[in-house]
């Protein structure tokens, strides 16, 4: 995989080459970055999928700061998650304290369960990387996770007016990019953009 070659080139041309890596398994989220233009883990990419008789260009995630070679600051993604209201849980429906839910309605928060905050989504989208709308635009990793608590069957909080002003989510046109590089295979757009794109034109522009 390309993680192992920049571990060569590491070991055995430059030493003090930075990259940022951990469980080398597709699941930390670790190791992103630009391979041949295209985000994606440099764990899951193989070398035998790429065109060897041209140059393999790995760069650093064009949406984020870089702080050297192939390590990027993605300090802001922790801190728009701060932004975002948490999960309050309705009162119970038993005597006993526990609630009744219907399963249909717990698998459908599980896909967005998967994500692994490796931020790809993140560096793909446009907003982001070229219009770098990072003061009002929150970007698909936390409309995943907006999504997962929006639609989580004892959720009482209400996000759809911060959807709509705080989180920008009209700046999204859903060109599913985001869906396209993400290593876990969630349905990004459709499972989740989509639908609270949905909420805000009920709440605010329906007549």
């Amino acid at each position: 995989v390309v993680l192992d070659a920049v571990h060569r080139i590491q070991a055995e041309q430059a030493p003090d080459l930075a990259v940022r890596w951990n469980c080398k398994a597709g699941k930390c989220g670790s190791c992103s970055a630009e391979i041949n233009g295209m985000p994606k883990l440099m764990c899951m990419t193989r070398l035998s999928e790429l065109n060897l008789d041209m140059p393999v260009i790995v760069e650093p995630m064009h949406a984020f700061p870089s702080i050297r070679d192939l390590v990027t600051d993605v300090s802001w993604n922790f801190r728009v998650k701060k932004t975002i209201k948490k999960f309050q849980p309705r009162q119970p429906d038993n005597p006993d304290g526990t609630w009744t839910m219907q399963q249909k309605d717990v698998d459908r928060v599980q896909e967005f369960r998967k994500c692994i905050e490796c931020f790809l989504c993140q560096d793909v989208c446009h907003v982001l990387r070229d219009h770098h709308k990072h003061d009002e635009f929150i970007g698909p990793r936390f409309f995943v996770y907006v999504a997962a608590l929006e639609m989580h069957p004892l959720d009482t909080a209400d996000r759809v007016p911060d959807l709509r002003k705080k989180h920008s989510i009209g700046y999204c046109n859903i060109t599913t990019c985001c869906r396209q590089v993400c290593p876990e295979n969630i349905t990004i757009t459709e499972n989740a953009i989509i639908p609270l794109k949905e909420r805000v034109v009920d709440e605010f522009f329906d007549p």
